[in-house]
């Protein structure tokens, strides 16, 4: 009887240390290489080695992170995957697209926020305004709906400018591009006149002077870019817009393996080197709760879904 007994407590020791040996999936929505990307292994890294665990980065792009989303949120892999959820994910593909494959509020647990990436207002070089007064003199002064590129249909740059066109009463004609560097080689080459673009993105053309800033749609400005102002302090009162991201993990993934993720992403965020790494992208760590995270995508939510909404915007 006692060597079954062992036998049986064997197996089970094993069983736990194979699972806690069993790396870690972190699903990123995007290609590999961009600004998202870059954050997920940054931080992935650092994690990783809080956690004693390999974290494995695993990129599904397409479709404004929902192949992703879907994936995450039928993982049977429970204990092993997270996934980075954006603006796009939690905010705007709900009001987006007419039938989802997920739920954006039950199929995800909020491990905790990440990053913000400040939105910059940008001209092409040929467009003569310096400031946000002059841009929307030249902007009314074209006799017809401006043009302006996005990164992609439903991103949170189309949705700031959408919002920009809503408050100043502008007539403007969005240019989707898909993603961000084919829709700064236009601007920069002059094929279209502006766009909201994220620092990440777009800061080092501002600072070659490929691009000019008129400002930063942040409610303070924005440490390494000091010298933009705000469209705030501009007179657009109040404007403010983000890409953000955080991460969760499927619903049904345990409240302590929750605790620990958040924990050991905390100490990510506020560690030196991930730090100096987020602030040469232009990035801004989001560091806090799952409860603040939950509460802030549903502001987000709440918020976007209005500017969709009035927009008339759908993607399916």
């Amino acid at each position: 009887m006692l060597p079954k007994l062992f036998s049986s407590l064997a197996l089970a020791l094993a069983s736990l240390a194979v699972q806690a040996a069993k790396p870690l999936e972190w699903v990123v929505g995007y290609a590999a290489g961009g600004g998202s990307d870059v954050v997920a292994r940054t931080l992935a890294d650092a994690m990783g080695k809080s956690l004693n665990q390999t974290v494995i980065i695993n990129n599904k792009p397409g479709a404004g992170t929902n192949i992703a989303a879907d994936y995450v949120a039928h993982s049977k892999d429970i204990g092993h995957v997270m996934f980075t959820a954006d603006f796009a994910t939690l905010a705007a593909n709900p009001f987006l697209y007419s039938k989802l494959s997920y739920d954006a509020d039950k199929d995800f647990v909020p491990v905790g926020l990440m990053v913000r990436f400040p939105l910059l207002l940008v001209v092409s070089p040929n467009v003569p305004a310096k400031n946000l007064k002059e841009f929307l003199a030249w902007a009314k002064a074209q006799g017809q709906a401006t043009p302006y590129a996005s990164p992609g249909a439903g991103s949170p740059h189309h949705l700031a400018t959408e919002l920009l066109r809503e408050r100043s009463g502008l007539k403007l004609q969005h240019v989707p591009y898909r993603g961000a560097a084919p829709a700064l080689q236009d601007l920069m080459g002059g094929q279209v006149p502006f766009m909201f673009v994220d620092t990440a993105s777009g800061w080092q053309y501002v600072t070659s002077g490929k691009l000019r800033a008129i400002g930063v749609a942040s409610p303070q400005r924005v440490k390494t870019m000091a010298e933009v102002p705000t469209l705030a302090e501009q007179g657009l009162s109040g404007f403010e817009a983000y890409a953000w991201q955080g991460l969760v993990v499927p619903a049904g993934t345990p409240a302590d393996m929750v605790a620990a993720l958040n924990k050991s992403l905390v100490e990510a965020l506020d560690s030196t080197p991930v730090k100096a790494r987020l602030q040469a992208l232009g990035v801004e760590p989001t560091p806090g709760t799952p409860a603040q995270m939950t509460s802030y995508a549903r502001t987000e939510r709440e918020r976007w879904g209005r500017v969709i909404r009035d927009a008339g915007i759908k993607l399916d």
